[in-house]
């Protein structure tokens, strides 16, 4: 048995993308096994795949240089891997590199193609193009340690009963998602036919999904109530899900439930596109040569009024549903 130790500590979705990576590359290689090492709050998004072993850190429990070689250090002594997998290509993770390989093992790593996405972000290249998807640049590593792996790109339905439609308005950052009084406005049009789940977190987050709750019938917030493992269980019963370009895209990938996807200042051409979700699931104003302008939707707006969220019609939503 192969012991692969693999680390990747944020952020959210990009912890999930890898999921699918290593259900189907351990699906094809029975005699691996892999130690993922990520933030503790992770562990649900690995819990029912065959051969990962999860290893939950606190980082604050390993800060700077010594730190992290302590960690590196009860990592080999517990787990005693075979080959280094470093999903991440951070500071923190590029030190644990050196000292892994100081020690004789053999360490690779995700090739994040920096240049190509800066390429791709510039608002001044006219020719933008699609990059390789980063679930395939996750398969890549395994690739170069000498393993095969097809990915399949499909999704997995985990439920037979399937219905409503989930809603995940919100983003991490401004530049992903649509304003407010359209995601409103898009509530209240789909729950005349379907129950509506909001999904969300953090206080104010909440506070929201739970006003509109009140206020729009045959909605129902189930922001900061469920765990993870709860909330991947609600996702996979339903019958859709809608979600900006977010981890709540991931996490309906990993369940296996179907995914419209709302993009503004980012772009599926980046390789963030849920695994197995279709790009003609993908809403999106076309028509601005500065799109994408952030690979992560943190910039401010180059123009000035956002025109990627704002112009963007929720009847084209309505329409893919």
């Amino acid at each position: 048995m192969t012991r692969i130790l693999a680390y990747r500590f944020s952020a959210f979705g990009d912890v999930a993308m890898t999921a699918p990576v290593f259900r189907e590359f351990l699906e094809q290689n029975p005699d691996v096994e892999i130690i993922m090492v990520s933030r503790s709050n992770f562990e649900a998004l690995f819990a029912d795949i065959p051969n990962v072993i999860f290893k939950g850190v606190n980082l604050d429990d390993y800060k700077g240089f010594f730190g992290l070689t302590r960690l590196a250090n009860e990592l080999i002594s517990e787990f005693h891997p075979d080959l280094i997998a470093n999903l991440h290509d951070v500071i923190r993770t590029k030190i644990l590199d050196k000292i892994y390989r100081r020690k004789g093992l053999k360490v690779f790593k995700i090739n994040k193609e920096k240049e190509e996405k800066e390429h791709l972000t510039d608002i001044w290249n006219l020719n933008k193009t699609q990059l390789k998807k980063t679930v395939e640049r996750y398969a890549d590593v395994f690739r170069e340690m000498g393993f095969k792996v097809e990915l399949s790109h499909q999704l997995r339905p985990k439920a037979i009963a399937k219905s409503g439609i989930g809603f995940a308005p919100f983003a991490q950052h401004k530049g992903k998602m649509l304003p407010l009084e359209k995601s409103y406005e898009l509530t209240r049009i789909l729950a005349q036919n379907r129950t509506v789940y909001f999904f969300g977190g953090g206080k104010t987050e909440t506070e929201i999904l739970e006003k509109w709750e009140k206020e729009i019938p045959n909605t129902k917030s189930l922001a900061g109530r469920l765990s993870l493992t709860e909330e991947l269980d609600q996702i996979s019963k339903l019958e859709l899900m809608i979600s900006m370009d977010s981890a709540n895209m991931h996490l309906a990938s990993l369940v296996g439930t179907r995914c419209v996807s709302v993009w503004g200042q980012t772009h599926p051409y980046a390789g963030f596109l849920g695994f197995g979700q279709s790009e003609s699931d993908v809403v999106q104003v076309k028509d601005l040569t500065c799109r994408p302008c952030s690979v992560f939707g943190d910039k401010e707006c180059f123009r000035g009024d956002w025109a990627c969220l704002e112009e963007l019609n929720i009847q084209k939503i309505i329409e893919k549903i």
